[in-house]
């Protein structure tokens, strides 16, 4: 058993301590929000994700995962002090904000005690944790540590799955004795034989941007395919499965649809290629990415319009899914942000749902009217869009969605249904990439549509 300490109890800090206790490991989350930790000692989660509830519970009632505020108390305590607080962009010039890392920093040097680890598992830039390591020797010169970096590759609402069944774990050290502790600590792995690979800090810091930048680049890439293959006649679905089954390939985020948003990907792609403009060795594939799907938000928007004939000056439309993924609670820089905006440019009344995000959806959308259910969202609606594809999406009533319908119109932003279904049900349907054959033919713009 190690003494493990998790500074930040938000998605990262506290699906990683919750599936470190369930390994036996000690744990102590640390965080500063009162707020927070007072819902987690009430046992409710300030996020949501499949299975955390119960995996945090199990663990508290067997006094393997406690939570406080005190982290010099619990940082002089433990073996290992994993630091996973925020690193949003920065404001102005979208660099990795690391002034919660390197404040955290200071305060384990000053409360170290004997020899400690310290991992930066929040996702930094590459020499993040030089200055972290010369952070703590400066504020304690004699303090016993070793640094090391541990990035986290969770995806939103399958993130315990992933901790304990990782396809890889990265650790970033050239310190033997932190090797074989950070091999203790995820001793537990070795029953799913999970690879744990060694490199050096640099590496495994970089590794972990490589790693969200390529996945953000292969949607981005489908998406552009899908563009093409609406002017071509081609179906972008039967692609995808074309040149997935090609092991240099594969299948995976090969989905066209709105473009990424999340977390992750957004702020991860950026700070990359801020981090390659600073050494001079720019990443140009990276930088088209993000741009190319900053734009395709609104691109989705203009589908919408086109569905419509051309403009949504005094329509409704109907908005299914607001978070940027299924499963997850997280609006950040989710699509419908974008949508809805265009939307409403375009005088459009916008009624939305989401499964379980619109307490954090109101914080960010600004004259919405968010419905309790499906079939409430689409009453009176002109036209409805699904932008999230939940699973409560998949098998939608289609006669009693029209019925309640002021024109019957879907248009279909992840490619849940085809045309044929909801064709014969009575909608008239437009899909992302697909041919005409299966999708309807767009009109041509109207000068309103092409201000969207």
């Amino acid at each position: 058993m190690m003494r493990i300490t998790m500074i930040g109890a938000g998605y990262v800090g506290l699906v990683s301590g919750a599936c470190f206790a369930d390994f036996g490991h000690a744990v102590v989350c640390v965080d500063r929000d009162p707020a927070r930790l007072e819902l987690l000692e009430l046992g409710r989660m300030p996020i949501y994700e499949p299975g955390l509830d119960e995996l945090v519970a199990r663990n508290a009632v067997q006094k393997r995962l406690r939570f406080s505020s005190d982290l010099a108390a619990s940082v002089a305590a433990s073996d290992v002090v994993f630091i996973a607080v925020g690193t949003p962009s920065r404001r102005g010039d979208g660099h990795a904000d690391l002034s919660y890392v390197y404040g955290a920093a200071a305060e384990i040097g000053r409360a170290l005690s004997g020899f400690t680890i310290v991992v930066t598992k929040s996702t930094v830039p590459v020499g993040t944790g030089d200055e972290v390591e010369r952070i703590i020797r400066e504020v304690n010169p004699d303090a016993d540590f070793a640094v090391v970096s541990n990035p986290e590759f969770l995806r939103e609402g399958s993130a315990i799955e992933d901790f304990k069944r990782p396809d890889r774990v990265v650790i970033g050290t050239e310190d033997e004795t932190a090797k074989a502790m950070m091999s203790e600590v995820y001793r537990p792995l070795s029953l799913n034989a999970a690879p744990v690979y060694f490199t050096s800090r640099r590496t495994a810091e970089l590794t972990k941007y490589a790693a969200n930048a390529f996945l953000a680049m292969k949607i981005t890439f489908i998406n552009e395919i899908a563009d093409l293959c609406e002017k071509l006649d081609a179906d972008v679905q039967d692609v995808a499965r074309g040149i997935g089954m090609d092991g240099r390939i594969g299948s995976k985020f090969l989905h066209a649809g709105p473009g990424y948003g999340g977390s992750c990907f957004p702020k991860d792609t950026l700070a990359l290629v801020k981090t390659a403009q600073d050494a001079e060795s720019p990443v140009r594939l990276i930088e088209t990415t993000v741009s190319i799907n900053d734009q395709r938000k609104r691109s989705m928007a203009r589908k919408i319009v086109a569905a419509c004939g051309g403009s949504v000056r005094g329509k409704t439309i109907a908005v299914l899914g607001l978070t940027f993924k299924p499963n997850t609670d997280d609006m950040r820089d989710a699509p419908s942000i974008s949508i809805i905006q265009a939307l409403q440019d375009g005088g459009a009344r916008v009624v939305a749902y989401d499964p379980v995000g619109m307490e954090q959806a109101r914080a960010v959308l600004d004259g919405v009217t968010f419905a309790d259910g499906i079939y409430q969202a689409a009453e009176g609606a002109d036209a409805l869009a699904i932008v999230t594809e939940w699973n409560e999406f998949r098998s939608l009533d289609l006669a009693r969605l029209k019925s309640r319908m002021t024109s019957p119109v879907m248009v279909d932003l992840r490619n849940v249904y085809n045309k044929e279904t909801v064709t014969r049900a009575g909608f008239s349907y437009a899909g992302v990439g697909r041919p005409r054959g299966s999708d309807a033919d767009a009109p041509a713009l109207s000068a309103e549509t092409r201000a969207v």
